[in-house]
């Protein structure tokens, strides 16, 4: 198959997959202590059911993060003629896009009627939504140390999927405030910039559209390979999971580093919209950062490749928390300026997807590490660890953003007017100081913990393909007929 096809419709795949995953983890929060708990009229907002619906959100998804090694374990003892993965995204996706636009309604007006009977219908909701997703996502990204083994063309494949990815995380910021200007004019009959539920709901309902499309497109553009490298594998059973897992310690490093960075970086991408509303008083200028976010996360993914083979992969990973640590110091500082603002938010945004591609390439070569080290091959087992830690990190950075706009007063109609001096300093400490932290101590363990490079990957796997072609030549051998004296 070429590998143009396989990386064109592995990066729509990713388009859709991280529109998906934007809309679920940033803006559906947003969504919930905006409009949806609102009474009708607009006067005032449950503050009750926010917390409620934002205990569960936490619950949910810190319980179902368990299950997904479970998930790539299920992935990993999948046997069918579309391959072990395509099953698993396809049906993920469907079921995934049909619940998402379900959690950005409020079940025909349940959540003032009924409140409790909507919070149980949500519970119900949202479980198969996460599931399914979830079941998506590892199935997803556990395709990518199938396409190849070599460690620079997996960064190419990579870098071509993350520009796709970055195109649908940050389109999402992009579009969501005229696409939901559009729906409240058309379905809500609204004047002006006034932003609705049935905005929100045809937001949801475009992007679980795009969602499913990409999956389409993967499922038909890729194709596993086929080697004796992959064919080392036994059936992955549900008790050597986290064996499996804990032993590689090159991955538990790596997961550790990440989780610390992809906590900071989401609490505050998290944020961002909320300042542009209520520090700064400009919610309209909010679809820049997502145009800034495009171009830069663009520019960062076509580099990577080259970037990676000037200065190393771990150096990429550490010059890129320096610029992203950069970004916080001139947020910082940036008070009421939106110039600034748009400036620091930049330098955060270029680094971001270069430490994602750092993180994911380096898991995949885990896949052959932790082969090498145990004997067998886990494929989407390992991959799991990277989409568990980004959940992970949505989880808490939810709770916290939550908690930050509840207690600020940033909820509802109110506007930057209405939030105290006192209530910015606090809502800053969580989206700036905590943050900055965080990535900081991320870099440390990075460069003095993982030592995975390139160069040692590429050693790792001329000793298992030199392994596995001794082991065929001895087969060979064995079964051919002994000549006759």
């Amino acid at each position: 198959m070429s590998k143009l096809k396989q990386s064109v419709t592995y990066a729509f795949g990713a388009f859709g997959h991280d529109a998906f995953y934007a809309a679920l983890t940033t803006y559906f929060i947003t969504f919930v202590t905006s409009q949806l708990l609102e009474t009708p009229d607009g006067s005032q907002v449950n503050t009750w059911l926010i917390g409620m619906v934002t205990t569960l959100v936490v619950t949910i998804r810190i319980v179902e993060i368990f299950f997904d090694p479970f998930l790539g374990a299920l992935v990993d003892n999948t046997h069918t003629k579309w391959g072990k993965f395509k099953p698993w995204i396809m049906g993920g996706a469907i079921v995934s896009s049909i619940s998402l636009v379900l959690i950005f309604s409020n079940f025909f007006g349940l959540t003032v009627s009924h409140p409790m009977i909507y919070l149980v219908l949500f519970v119900i909701v949202f479980v198969i939504a996460d599931f399914s997703y979830s079941v998506l996502d590892v199935a997803f990204w556990g395709l990518l140390p199938s396409l190849s083994l070599d460690s620079d063309s997996r960064a190419s494949i990579s870098s071509i999927a993350r520009f796709g990815s970055t195109l649908g995380g940050t389109g999402v910021a992009v579009i969501l405030v005229p696409l939901n200007i559009w729906f409240s004019h058309t379905f809500a009959h609204t004047q002006g910039t006034e932003q609705t539920r049935a905005g929100w709901l045809g937001f949801a309902a475009v992007i679980a559209a795009l969602s499913l499309i990409g999956a389409l497109l993967t499922c038909w553009g890729t194709q596993e390979g086929e080697d004796a490298i992959r064919d080392n594998t036994q059936k992955t059973s549900f008790r050597d999971i986290f064996s499996i897992i804990g032993k590689n310690d090159q991955l538990m490093w790596t997961a550790l580093a990440y989780l610390l960075f992809a906590f900071g970086f989401s609490t505050t991408n998290s944020m961002i919209i909320y300042y542009f509303r209520y520090v700064l008083g400009k919610p309209e200028s909010y679809s820049l950062v997502g145009a800034v976010e495009a171009v830069l996360g663009i520019i960062a993914v076509i580099c990577f490749p080259a970037l990676q083979r000037l200065v190393s992969r771990k150096r990429v990973y550490l010059y890129s928390v320096i610029v992203e640590l950069v970004g916080y110091v001139l947020f910082i500082f940036a008070g009421h300026n939106v110039v600034m603002t748009l400036v620091a938010t930049a330098l955060c945004y270029v680094a971001q997807p270069l430490v994602f591609l750092v993180v994911l390439n380096t898991i995949s070569d885990c896949v052959e590490y932790g082969q090498l080290k145990m004997g067998t091959r886990n494929e989407s087992v390992t991959l799991t660890v990277r989409p568990l830690i980004d959940k992970l990190a949505g989880s808490f950075s939810t709770a916290i953003v939550s908690f930050a706009a509840v207690t600020a007063g940033m909820t509802g109609s109110a506007t930057a007017a209405d939030i105290s001096g006192s209530g910015v300093a606090q809502f800053k400490g969580f989206m700036l100081y905590m943050p900055l932290v965080l990535i900081a101590i991320s870099a440390v363990i990075f460069a003095v913990k993982v030592t995975l490079t390139e160069d040692k990957h590429n050693q790792i796997v001329k000793e298992l393909t030199d392994k596995f072609d001794s082991d065929s030549e001895q087969i060979a051998a064995t079964a051919a007929p002994t000549p006759q004296a």
